[in-house]
């Protein structure tokens, strides 16, 4: 497919990052959060995560990095008669 908006619609739309800042320049405030609802929403999260750090992790299947992953991920599919597709990458 060979496309370039330009040649179509008579121009080259801004970035995503140049339509936020011109945004922010024109002072709209509905594409970003209150600092209220901000700290609301840490609020409900924070505890989550204290939770988190004070109790160890239980049969958490780790893994090494760079490998295919953990042996859990393997039987979750063998349970239901499938595998992984491997590669020989």
């Amino acid at each position: 497919m060979d496309f370039n908006y330009a040649d179509h619609f008579g121009y080259v739309p801004a970035t995503g990052y140049e339509r936020l800042l011109y945004d922010a320049m024109l002072g709209d405030a509905t594409l970003f959060q209150r600092a209220d609802m901000v700290e609301a929403s840490w609020g409900a999260v924070a505890p989550i995560q204290d939770v988190w750090k004070a109790l160890p992790a239980r049969e958490f299947p780790n893994y090494v990095a760079g490998s295919w992953g953990p042996e859990e991920a393997a039987a979750l599919l063998a349970r239901e008669g499938r595998a992984w597709l491997t590669t020989s990458a």
